[in-house]
């Protein structure tokens, strides 16, 4: 009975010896897989801030478009260069009044505008 008492600790040495190498593999791809979760998070943040970029240039070009405004194109760059304060700025420097939709094109356009600014017709 002793011997089987002193081997049974003796495997559980060997076993644990054993077992270091392979948990500490397992702690590496634990934390690589950290890294690399780490890693796509910060790839993903620019990425959806730039979608989120264009979607507002393009909101804003279309939205000085139907309200009969020349500069789109200007208040573009101003949004693109500066952001939430450009997008402020335009939405309290713009035409302010109610958009319908236009019967012969369908695009938005002011009420009070007398031409579609897309189509040209009345």
């Amino acid at each position: 009975m002793q011997i089987k008492f002193k081997s049974v600790p003796c495997s559980i040495t060997a076993l644990s010896v054993l077992a270091r190498p392979a948990l500490a593999l397992q702690s590496d791809t634990a934390s690589g897989v950290a890294g690399c979760a780490m890693c796509s998070t910060f790839l993903a943040i620019p990425i959806v801030i730039l979608v989120l970029n264009i979607a507002l240039l393009v909101w804003v070009a279309r939205d000085a478009k139907a309200r009969g405004m020349d500069s789109a194109v200007l208040w573009m760059i101003l949004v693109m260069f500066t952001s939430v304060i450009g997008l402020l700025i335009y939405i309290f420097s713009r035409p302010q009044g109610n958009l319908i939709r236009c019967p012969n094109c369908g695009n938005n356009r002011m009420q009070a505008s007398v031409k579609c600014p897309h189509c040209g017709s009345a």
